[in-house]
């Protein structure tokens, strides 16, 4: 794990826990904006030593962190964790390729696929994109230029390849999945790969490829914040809980006392949402 350190312009203090970028001199990495490859929405992702991770956080009603002398009234604990750069990529890719019915799209270079207006924070995927997009898509070099078309049938393969890695991975991991049924277990994986596609096409087209029955997924509400700030629509939640709970017991501005949590087991994606907004 990396030591302390402060991104340049982030006001507060914050706990992130995150690998160790292996360069020395403590270098956090960087913090960049990118579009969700579900809902579109400006989310704040850290690119640290050629890894490109989302970041999560988890927070208790009531809590703060001591960090040496200092105390952090936001006791939010912030999560990096890998996320496949494909899933990132693969909307700006499809975009780019300006396909139109039946006609395959157009042959692009990578800078000009990566040029997405509004966030620039793309250029630094470069590198990125160059070793990770080929298994989706067709390329084509003229001279010393390469250039890229994202091609239906690899990215079909390529997501069927990842949910049944899941399927297979979701039973050591959860004894619950271990107690359903395998077509039960596939549909959850589909569920979870569905988190980061669009409906429209690749999710649907997942479905039928896969042979089950589509089901409109519930979208799930996401922080509308951005790491480091996402603390402050977590508290507005935890206030509207509180005035909740105060109605329903008839005593408004007294604070309940909450009922002991039975420890057992929990699905660790309840634990977790990412942290998001509009812009960093």
């Amino acid at each position: 794990m990396s030591s302390t350190v402060w991104w340049e312009g982030v006001e507060k203090t914050r706990v992130l826990i995150a690998p160790d970028s292996g360069c020395g001199g403590g270098k956090p990495g960087e913090l960049l904006t990118l579009r969700h490859p579900k809902s579109e929405n400006g989310t704040c992702y850290l690119f640290n030593n050629g890894m490109l991770q989302e970041i999560q956080w988890f927070k208790q009603s009531y809590g703060s962190w001591f960090l040496g002398d200092y105390i952090s009234q936001d006791g939010s604990l912030y999560m990096a964790t890998p996320v496949d750069p494909v899933f990132i990529l693969l909307p700006v890719f499809d975009q780019a390729r300006m396909k139109k019915g039946d006609d395959p799209g157009k042959f692009r270079q990578l800078d000009e696929i990566l040029f997405v207006e509004g966030y620039p924070d793309y250029q630094h995927l470069l590198s990125l994109a160059e070793k990770c997009m080929e298994i989706v898509c067709q390329t084509q070099e003229v001279g010393s230029m390469k250039f890229y078309r994202l091609d239906n049938s690899k990215v079909l393969a390529w997501l069927t390849c990842k949910v049944r890695c899941l399927k297979k991975t979701l039973p050591a991991l959860d004894k619950n999945y271990a107690a359903q049924d395998e077509k039960q277990t596939l549909v959850d994986a589909v569920s979870i790969v569905g988190e980061y596609l669009k409906t429209e096409p690749w999710l649907k087209l997942l479905y039928d490829h896969l042979g089950l029955e589509f089901v409109d997924p519930v979208t799930k509400e996401t922080n509308t914040e951005t790491f480091p700030n996402a603390i402050e629509n977590k508290m507005d939640y935890s206030n509207s809980s509180q005035e909740k709970a105060n109605k329903k017991t008839g005593k408004p501005g007294k604070q309940t006392k909450q009922a002991k949590v039975e420890t057992g087991s929990k699905n660790i994606r309840d634990m977790f949402s990412r942290a998001c907004k509009k812009k960093c």
